[in-house]
């Protein structure tokens, strides 16, 4: 790791990659460190939804007009305008990084189908409905004979659902591992089991204290999940950000059950995967690093899965996992550059949509290091210091 580098990307898994891709891309010398191997934390354990609408509901945010104004991010812009036009850029760049890298990225546009199994859901969902379409963005009410029809093996013990056709899902590992070998296409540099501890200035430039050495470069981006906030407190900012485990289960039937991704209020969300595959997620349990797999958390997963739909209790069991999402205070992303010191950028808390906002974050955090700005998005909403004060070593 001699020489001096354009942009150090400390952080090897979806943002990281994506963000590495489109650098490497625009001629920047790029190299990206990561502890473990690449995308080894929640980008590999991820259930890769592309769920644009379908992580969106009248509680969460409480949307109100074309601004998409939310109470939960104190009546700013909050992040669905970045998370439409990142699932929009998806088939082009499916296709770009196939080309590149040979990978498929396992892209499956059959919707998301949001299942109301209580009167209060129903309700809840028609207005989300009636939301998705005054904003002009594809949306359908099935009553729950529509939904007999349309998935014939879900529950029929529920009172309708709201199909998204648009969202869609990709393979999480895949889409991080495709990014990863793309961003080598274009010369960037990847130092796996390369943990970074420190960064500190350099004139202009900063020095990387890792495990490996020191890096130099002349700008760095944190984008290393919920450890990214260890890291930066040294650099005197403190982020609202948390650790959020989250167990999945993959099982294998004999024959296709579903053919969308079947989501409830639940907490419950079933993915159809190659190979007659079914991705089963997630629990939540917030603040720990503890990835072990826990048998309440299969047990409440398996249970869940089983009122959406029946027939799964037949399958045949495969693996189980668990992965650490990052999750902020408001629930928004951070994406710009730290307060004291120019030239480093943060990318980081992205949760449970990673995986979904990664292409629009790799050209936005790539057009602020080249010094181009966001002329098409208000990042005031994931500024770093957007609810609390910071302070300077």
């Amino acid at each position: 790791m001699s020489g001096k580098y354009d942009v150090a990307i400390v952080g090897g898994g979806v943002i990281g990659g994506s963000i590495a891709f489109q650098l490497a891309k625009r001629n920047a010398r790029v190299i990206v460190l990561e502890k473990e191997r690449i995308a080894n934390e929640a980008s590999s354990a991820a259930a890769g939804m592309l769920g644009a609408q379908s992580e969106f509901s009248n509680d969460y945010p409480l949307l109100s007009n074309e601004a998409y104004p939310c109470q939960k991010c104190s009546s700013t812009p909050c992040f669905l305008p970045l998370a439409l036009k990142s699932r929009e850029m998806i088939v082009s760049l499916a296709e770009e990084l196939k080309e590149l890298t040979g990978i498929d990225i396992g892209l499956v546009q059959k919707g998301i189908l949001k299942i109301a199994l209580t009167e209060e859901e129903r309700e809840a969902l028609q207005r989300n409905n009636e939301f998705w379409q005054r904003i002009g963005q594809p949306a359908q009410w099935l009553s729950s004979e529509e939904v007999a029809d349309f998935e014939p093996n879900v529950t029929k013990n529920l009172r309708g659902a709201l199909y998204l056709p648009n969202d869609g899902q990709v393979s999480a590992p895949d889409l991080s591992h495709a990014f990863a070998n793309a961003s080598l296409v274009y010369g960037a540099e990847w130092r796996e089991f390369t943990e970074v501890f420190d960064i500190t200035k350099e004139g202009t430039s900063y020095r990387l204290h890792t495990n490996n050495g020191v890096v130099h470069a002349g700008a760095v981006v944190v984008a290393a999940g919920t450890w990214s906030a260890r890291l930066l407190e040294k650099t005197g900012i403190s982020l609202s950000m948390y650790p959020v485990k989250g167990e999945c289960v993959l099982v294998k039937v004999e024959k296709p059950l579903i053919q969308a991704t079947i989501f409830a209020k639940n907490g419950c969300y079933i993915v159809p995967k190659r190979g007659n595959r079914l991705l089963i997620g997630a629990t939540s349990t917030p603040h720990t690093f503890d990835k072990k797999v826990t048998v309440e958390g299969m047990m409440s997963l398996l249970e869940r899965a089983q009122q959406l739909l029946p027939d799964i209790r037949a399958a045949e069991w495969e693996r189980a996992w668990a992965g650490i999402r990052p999750q902020t205070g408001d629930g928004v992303p951070y994406i710009g550059e730290h307060p004291h010191y120019p030239n480093i950028w943060i990318a980081t808390g992205h949760y449970r949509n990673g995986i979904l906002l990664s292409p629009i974050t790799g050209i936005i955090v790539a057009d602020l290091v080249g010094g181009k700005g966001s002329n098409e998005f208000d990042l005031a909403p994931f500024s770093l210091t957007r609810h609390q004060a910071t302070y300077k070593l």
